[in-house]
């Protein structure tokens, strides 16, 4: 269990509390889940007073009856021209908005996020629909939820104000799904990196008017023990639009904004055909052009 992020701010202006039961991570030849840290755990059995009662509940980490992972006997020599790629699975609970959250990514692209009111996985791509389906650790994922909040009720008690806890300000940026092309429809990405802790709200705006009908806003547990997140648009793309995302922090109500114009458009169907339509109308007065100036000065020597 770690508090603070990698890339967030320090501030000493503390919000809650926000928890992260150890990654799972999964690699080839080597499966396991990270502990907490030895020297912060031994720190603790050296100060007894307020830290001393959730010593038991701490040391339990390593002993999660329902972990993700386990160590494998053997660990393989990998040859040097094979890729380790990292599945990280992470459960988060904070005294805020959302009061837990699940992500699960692979190589640090997130591939879904959990509804805990419904019980089921949100793939954040409709290509991921298929494999979210898949409820077989339902019950680990339980387990993760009940401990997860059994730490905020326990633990924050005891370090409210005794830690100051990192902060991150959110830093939004928008983009395409897809190649723009206008007249066709596409979709508006914004991501939102160096978020700590993750309690934030998306809204979007089109030519400065609220836009309604984005979807959800996923967030994702990234290395340094920060968070992202992702909020989705679906639109028609026009030469006048102005599109914005803004991103705002619960913790102090501050407001990132990206904006988003055309650019780099690719050339649609009907702009296509006009091109064509033109340059073979060009061509046909160029020969009509090119044959007659011929026969014109071939006329005066003919005569002679």
């Amino acid at each position: 269990m770690t508090r603070g992020a990698g890339k967030a701010l320090a501030n000493q202006d503390r919000p809650k509390a926000t928890y992260q039961l150890g990654e799972g991570v999964r690699e080839p030849g080597l499966q396991g889940r990270q502990l907490p840290p030895a020297e912060w755990c031994e720190g603790m059995d050296r100060e007894p007073g307020r830290g001393a009662a959730p010593l038991p509940l701490l040391r339990l980490l390593w002993l999660l009856p329902h972990s993700w992972a386990v160590l494998a006997a053997h660990t393989p020599v990998w040859r040097d021209d094979l890729q380790n790629h990292t599945f990280r699975h992470t459960v988060f609970c904070q005294e805020g908005t959302p009061s837990i959250g699940l992500s699960e990514s692979y190589d640090e692209d997130q591939l879904f996020s959990f509804d805990f009111s419904k019980n089921t996985r949100v793939p954040r791509l409709p290509e991921f629909t298929d494999w979210a389906q898949d409820l077989s650790d339902a019950s680990a994922i339980a387990f993760d939820k009940d401990f997860c909040s059994a730490m905020v009720q326990q633990l924050d008690p005891i370090f409210d104000g005794q830690i100051p806890v990192s902060r991150g300000f959110p830093i939004p940026e928008v983009f395409t799904l897809k190649p723009l092309e206008f007249g066709k429809p596409n979709t508006l990405v914004c991501l939102v990196s160096n978020l700590f802790p993750p309690m934030l709200t998306v809204s979007w705006q089109h030519n400065s008017e609220p836009v309604e009908g984005a979807g959800p806003t996923f967030v994702s547990a990234v290395d340094g023990l920060g968070f992202e997140a992702f909020s989705y648009l679906n639109f028609t793309p026009e030469y006048s639009d102005v599109f914005s995302c803004m991103a705002t922090h619960e913790i102090d109500s501050y407001t990132a904004i990206a904006y988003w114009v055309p650019h780099n458009a690719l050339p649609s169907d009907l702009l296509e055909n006009v091109l064509c339509g033109v340059g073979f109308g060009l061509g046909v007065l160029g020969i009509i052009v090119g044959t007659f100036l011929i026969a014109y000065f071939r006329g005066p020597c003919s005569g002679d």
